[in-house]
């Protein structure tokens, strides 16, 4: 599987971006997907997550009510709409996918693909 991130940009306190996560593969919709975050001079974190079938749904308590991740199966996309950003959400968005859907979904090692980055920047 291949990933590749885009819709990243400048915006303002309060605004809006939806991320797109593109993946060629053509077993893409059994796998796991998820976003992650890495602001300077920090660790990469978890941000978001969702099974192949959407009936599990994480995210990180920060994004919660604010962020929405989705996928569409059949475009081999995940999404991920931000919402009310806030400067704290600055960091370089990576999405990734996991063969399996695992408890441990928050961390980075259980995702076999990456991702190249992209980078949200909101000016407050």
């Amino acid at each position: 599987v291949q990933l590749q991130a885009s819709g990243g940009g400048l915006v303002q306190a309060g605004g809006s971006l939806r991320l797109s996560c593109a993946a060629s593969g053509r077993t893409f919709s059994n796998y796991a997907m998820g976003w992650f975050r890495q602001a300077p001079g920090k660790e990469r974190e978890f941000v978001a997550a969702r099974d192949w079938s959407g009936s599990r749904t994480r995210y990180t308590d920060s994004v919660k009510g604010r962020f929405t991740i989705s996928r569409d199966n059949a475009k081999t996309m995940v999404y991920l709409q931000m919402n009310s950003l806030k400067s704290e959400d600055t960091a370089v968005y990576y999405c990734a996918a996991g063969q399996y859907w695992r408890t441990s979904y928050y961390l980075p090692e259980v995702y076999d693909y990456w991702g190249q980055g992209t980078l949200v920047t909101v000016s407050s």
